[in-house]
C-alpha cells in the first residue's frame, strides 16, 4: 500500500476508509480527519476481563477462556437473507488446569454476507485452539456467546504451557503465538466511546486503531505485517485502515474476530511516535511528569491497563489546560498591542455623570465600582477587554449605557449587540427613556434639524431616537428596508451615536468607522468570529465589554475568559424582593390546582404570569434529548438542543434562539438521556395552553402563546398584549429566557423543570421579580423523590444565588455540558478538562504558560504549541451557553 506514505494527521477519514458507511458514521460524530479520530477520546475503559473456565462463567459478566473447536456449522436463516454460524468449543484441557470439569459452549455469529461467514468458518475450523472473550447468555438451556471476540492460537503443541494443542491454521494467519499471549490481549481494558445509532463504541475503537496503524505505516512500520495483523485475509473486505469491515449491515454490535482489535505492536508504537509530535515543550512535559503525546494517545485508545489509561488522561488533560491558557494569554498580549480610541471621562459635567445623576435610583456599590473601572480602561490607548457578570436584574444595562456615553462624548460611536429582536427592541426603548430623562444636549437640535431635512427624523423613523443628548439607533434584520437603510446611513456617516443591533450588526452592509466601544449582551449567544467581525468594523480596535446574566464560577471564568478582565455585579437594586421558589410534583393534583388558583388571583390583582414548556407542539422533536444508539450509556446525558441557530458571520437576519438543556431525571446524569419509552414525553406549549384554557381557574382570562417559530411581528404583538394585560398569561417556550423584562410579571410556572439544567432554570426564574412586588416560581416536576433530578431541583429551591447555582450545575453535570461547544459553527477544543475539578491544574498551567510566553512571546521555539494555540482560538467559542 504505497499511498500510506502520504498519510498525516490532517488526512481525511473519507480518503482512508473504503467503508463509506463507517466513514459517514464517524463524520456524524465530528470525526473528519485522523487528528479528529485521535482526539475522539473514550469516556472510560472497561474493567479487565477475568479468565474463567466455562463452568465458572457467570451470566451477564464478561469472561475469557481458552478452548478447542469441536464442531462448526453454517445455518441459512429462514424468512430473511443471512446466515448463522454455530461453533462448539470445548475447554477440557484448560478446565483441567483450573481443577474443574470440562464444558461445552456455543459461539454464535450472524451475518447476511456469505463471504464473512465462510471466512469465519475457515478460521474457526474443527481442532483449532481459540481464546474467546465475551458476555455469556443462555439459549435453549445451553451456554452461548454471541459475537464474542475470538483469537486463533498458533498450533505449536505445548509451547504455551497450557497443554492445549491444535493444528496450525493453514492459510489463516494465527492471531497469537500462545494462549497466554491471546488471553493477555482479550483481557486488557477496552476503551468505551460516546457512540450513536449509526456506529458502536467497538467499531469506533477498531477504526481508531486502524488509523494509528496507518500513521505508523506512513512513518516506517511494515505495512504488510500491519495489514495481515488486522484481518486482511482471504474473503475479508478491508479498507485502507486495515480493519475488517462489519458484516451484518449495521454499525452496531457487529461480530468481533479479535483481528479487529489486535493491539498495536511495539514496532508500530515506535513509528507512531514519529508521526505524532509533542505539543507541550519538553521542559513542561518532563517537569510535570507527563507522557509523550503519542504514548498518551496509545494509552487512551489501546491501554494495557487501567493505570495506563489514567496516565494518558492526566497528560492529555494537562495539555488541554496548557494550550488553552497559552492561547488566552497570547490573545491578551495581542489585544494590548492594538491601537484603539482613548475615551477619557471629561469631568463632572460629562454625559456619563449627568446620566448617573438623572437616574431615579441610587447605583449599587458594585455598579459604581464597575463603571469607574470601565471608565479607567477606556481612557487608555490599548483596547479594554472586560467581562461583566451580573445576576438577572442587577443593572448591567445601566453600566453599559454609562460606558457607551463615555465613548460618544469623545466623538466616537458605540454598538450594543443583543441576541434577539425582542431584547434589542427592549434595550432601544429602555435606553431611549433613560436618555430622554437626561434632556437634549447642545448640538442635538441642529442634528435633529439636519435629520428632518434628510427625512430621517424620529417622527418619521421609529428606529432612530434623537430626543436625548445622543442619537440612538435600532438595527434589526426584521425591520423595513427603508428603516434599515436609514439606520445603516447613520452608522456609516461616522456620527457619534449609540446603535442597538441584533445579528444584523455582523452583516457586511453595517459599517461604523468610528466604533470605540462594542458591547455584547448575553455574550453566550455569539461566537468568537462574530466578536472579531465587530472589531473589524472600525478603523481601530474598539474597546470590548461582554455581558452575561449566566453566572460563571470563578475557575470557569478564569479558564474560558482568560483574555478578559472580569467584573461582578452581585447586588440587586434596592426594593427587590426575593423570589419564592416552590417545587410541585405534577402527580399532586391538589397542589397543582392550588397553584393555578394562585395564578388567577395574581392576574386579578393586575399582575402577569408566564407558563414555560420545553416543546412547541406534540410533533416537535426539538424538545427531546438527542442521544446515542439504543442499548446503553454510549453518549453524554445532558444534551443541548437549539430550535434554531444564529446565522453565519456576515448574515443580516435575526434568529430567536430557544435553548433546551434537557437531562435525564430518572438516573445518574452520566447515563444516556435517550429512549422515549423510559420516560414520559415532554409537555408542549400546544398541549398546556389547551389544558389551561379548559380549567375553571382560567375561566374568562385570555391566554397567549409565544414560540421561536413565531415571526417578529407576532412576537412583538404578543409581548405588547402581555405587558398591557390584554393577555395576562403567556404560555411559551424558553424563548422568553433572555431579555424579556415585564415588571408586572410575578409568577412563572416551568413544566418538566426536572429536565432542565439548574442555570437555565435560574435564568427563567429571573423573568419574574423585576418589580417591587412579591414573586413566585413554580417548578413542576415528574422526578421521583430522592432521585438525582429531585436533588437538583432542591438546590434551586433553596438558593437565589446564581453563582452558587452555577457552581452546583457544573459540579453535577460537568463543565463540558455548561460551556458552549457548538454555536455559530464552532466546536470546543476542550474535551477532557474539567473546569471546576481541575482548577488547580489550570492555575498551574496558566503560570507555566505565562513563564514560557515571557521568555518566548512569539513561541518561535515551540512551533507545535503555537499551532495548537491558534487552532484553539479558531475553533473555540470561549463562551457560555444559556444553561
Amino acid at each position: 500500500m504505497t499511498e500510506g506514505a502520504s498519510v498525516t494527521l490532517d488526512s481525511l477519514v473519507a480518503s482512508e476508509m473504503t467503508n463509506r458507511r463507517r466513514a459517514n458514521a464517524l463524520k456524524s460524530l465530528g470525526v473528519v480527519t485522523l487528528r479528529d479520530a485521535l482526539t475522539y477520546y473514550p469516556f472510560r475503559v472497561t474493567d479487565p476481563v477475568p479468565v474463567r473456565p466455562i463452568r465458572q462463567t457467570k451470566l451477564g459478566e464478561p469472561s475469557a477462556f481458552a478452548g478447542r473447536v469441536e464442531g462448526i456449522r453454517v445455518v441459512p436463516l429462514s424468512g430473511r437473507r443471512g446466515y448463522r454460524l454455530d461453533v462448539a468449543v470445548n475447554d477440557e484441557e484448560s478446565a483441567r488446569a483450573y481443577g474443574g470439569a470440562a464444558a461445552l459452549a456455543r459461539l454464535v455469529f450472524f451475518s447476511h454476507r456469505k463471504s464473512y461467514v465462510d471466512w469465519m468458518a475457515m478460521r474457526l475450523r474443527t481442532g483449532v485452539t481459540v481464546v474467546v472473550a465475551g458476555e455469556p447468555t443462555t439459549y435453549m438451556d445451553q451456554l452461548q456467546f454471541t459475537h464474542p471476540e475470538t483469537l486463533v492460537v498458533a498450533g505449536d503443541e505445548g509451547s504455551d504451557g497450557s497443554g492445549l494443542t491444535g493444528p496450525a491454521s493453514g492459510s489463516v494467519r494465527p492471531d497469537a503465538d500462545s494462549v497466554q499471549a491471546a488471553l493477555a490481549r482479550v483481557c486488557r481494558p477496552r476503551p468505551v466511546y460516546h457512540a450513536n445509532s449509526r456506529i458502536s463504541s467497538d467499531h469506533i475503537h477498531d477504526s481508531i486503531l486502524g488509523f494509528i496503524r496507518l500513521l505508523s505505516a506512513s512513518h516506517g512500520s511494515g505495512i504488510e505485517d500491519s495489514a495481515q495483523a488486522t484481518g486482511q485475509e482471504e474473503g475479508v473486505p478491508v479498507g485502507r485502515t486495515g480493519v475488517a469491515e462489519p458484516s451484518a449491515g449495521g454499525t452496531g454490535g457487529g461480530p468481533r474476530s479479535g483481528m479487529e482489535d489486535a493491539g498495536i505492536s511495539g514496532q508500530e508504537r515506535e513509528a507512531f511516535a514519529a508521526a505524532v509530535p509533542d505539543i507541550l515543550p519538553e521542559g513542561v512535559r518532563a517537569g510535570n511528569g507527563l507522557e509523550h503525546r503519542a504514548a498518551a494517545f496509545l494509552g487512551m485508545h489501546d491501554p494495557d491497563s487501567v493505570k495506563d489509561f489514567a496516565a494518558a488522561l492526566k497528560t492529555l488533560r494537562f495539555e488541554e489546560a496548557f494550550v488553552s491558557q497559552t492561547a488566552l494569554l497570547r490573545s491578551r498580549q495581542e489585544a494590548r498591542k492594538a491601537d484603539t480610541y482613548a475615551c477619557p471621562n471629561v469631568g463632572a459635567d460629562s454625559l456619563r455623570d449627568r446620566f448617573i445623576a438623572s437616574l431615579p435610583f441610587d447605583l449599587t456599590r458594585g455598579q459604581s465600582e464597575v463603571i469607574e473601572a470601565i471608565g479607567e480602561d477606556m481612557s487608555r490607548d490599548c483596547p479594554m477587554q472586560r467581562l461583566l457578570q451580573g445576576e438577572v436584574g442587577s443593572g448591567k444595562t445601566v453600566v453599559a449605557l454609562a460606558a457607551m456615553l463615555q465613548a460618544v462624548e469623545n466623538g466616537y460611536q458605540a454598538v450594543m449587540v443583543a441576541p434577539t429582536q425582542v431584547l434589542a427592541e427592549q434595550h432601544f426603548e429602555s435606553i431611549g427613556r433613560m436618555l430622554s430623562a437626561m434632556g437634549g444636549a447642545g448640538g442635538a437640535d441642529s442634528a435633529q434639524g439636519e435629520a428632518d431635512k434628510a427625512g430621517t427624523g424620529s417622527d418619521k423613523t421609529p428606529n432612530i431616537n434623537r430626543s436625548g443628548p445622543v442619537p440612538l439607533v435600532l438595527l434589526t434584520g426584521g425591520m423595513r428596508l427603508s428603516e434599515r437603510r436609514r439606520a445603516l446611513a447613520v452608522g456609516a456617516s461616522g456620527e457619534p451615536c449609540i446603535v442597538i443591533a441584533t445579528h444584523a450588526a455582523f452583516s457586511k452592509t453595517f459599517q461604523v468607522p468610528n466604533l470605540a466601544l462594542a458591547v455584547i449582551d448575553e455574550q453566550h449567544r455569539f461566537g468568537v468570529e462574530q466578536r472579531e467581525v465587530l472589531r473589524r468594523k472600525s478603523d481601530r480596535s474598539p474597546h470590548l465589554l461582554v455581558m452575561t446574566a449566566t453566572p460563571i464560577p470563578r475557575t470557569a471564568a478564569m479558564t474560558w475568559f482568560g483574555d478578559l478582565d472580569i467584573s461582578l455585579l452581585t447586588e440587586l437594586p434596592g426594593g427587590r424582593k426575593p423570589i419564592r421558589t416552590v417545587v410541585i410534583p405534577e402527580s399532586d393534583a391538589s397542589t397543582m390546582a392550588s397553584m393555578f388558583l394562585h395564578l388567577r388571583r395574581r392576574v386579578e390583582a393586575g399582575e402577569r404570569a408566564y407558563v414555560v414548556c420545553p416543546r412547541i407542539d406534540q410533533d416537535d422533536a426539538s424538545g427531546t434529548a438527542e442521544g446515542g444508539g439504543p442499548g446503553g450509556p454510549q453518549g453524554p446525558s445532558p444534551r443541548r438542543r437549539t430550535g434554531s441557530r444564529p446565522p453565519a458571520v456576515g448574515g443580516g437576519g435575526d434568529v430567536e434562539e430557544e435553548t433546551l438543556d434537557l437531562i435525564d431525571p430518572y438516573g445518574d446524569v452520566s447515563q444516556e438521556a435517550d429512549g422515549e419509552g423510559d420516560r414520559p414525553p415532554l409537555h408542549s406549549v400546544e398541549e398546556i395552553s389547551s389544558r389551561l384554557a379548559s380549567l375553571p381557574q382560567f375561566d374568562g382570562i385570555r391566554l397567549a402563546t409565544l414560540t421561536g417559530r413565531d415571526d417578529d411581528a407576532t412576537k412583538g404583538r404578543v409581548m405588547a398584549d402581555f405587558e398591557s394585560g390584554k393577555t395576562p398569561v403567556l404560555v411559551s417556550t424558553t424563548v422568553i429566557e433572555v431579555g424579556v423584562d415585564v415588571p408586572l410579571a410575578t409568577c412563572i410556572v416551568i413544566f418538566d423543570a426536572d429536565r432542565f439544567g439548574l442555570s437555565q432554570l435560574h435564568q427563567l426564574r429571573g423573568r419574574v421579580g423585576r418589580g417591587h412586588r412579591s414573586s413566585w416560581a413554580f417548578l413542576v416536576s415528574r422526578a421521583e423523590p430522592d432521585s438525582p433530578a429531585a436533588r437538583r431541583l432542591d438546590v434551586i429551591r433553596r438558593s437565589n444565588d446564581g453563582f452558587e447555582i452555577a457552581q452546583a450545575d457544573i459540579e453535577i453535570r460537568g463543565a463540558g455540558d455548561v460551556l458552549g461547544d457548538a454555536q455559530s459553527g464552532g466546536r470546543s477544543s476542550l474535551k477532557l478538562l474539567r473546569v471546576v475539578k481541575d482548577s488547580d491544574m489550570i492555575a498551574r498551567a496558566r503560570d507555566q504558560a505565562a513563564a514560557l510566553l515571557k521568555e518566548d512571546p512569539g513561541l518561535k521555539g515551540e512551533v507545535e504549541l503555537a499551532g495548537a494555540a491558534l487552532d484553539f482560538m479558531r475553533g473555540n467559542e470561549t463562551f457560555l451557553t444559556s444553561t
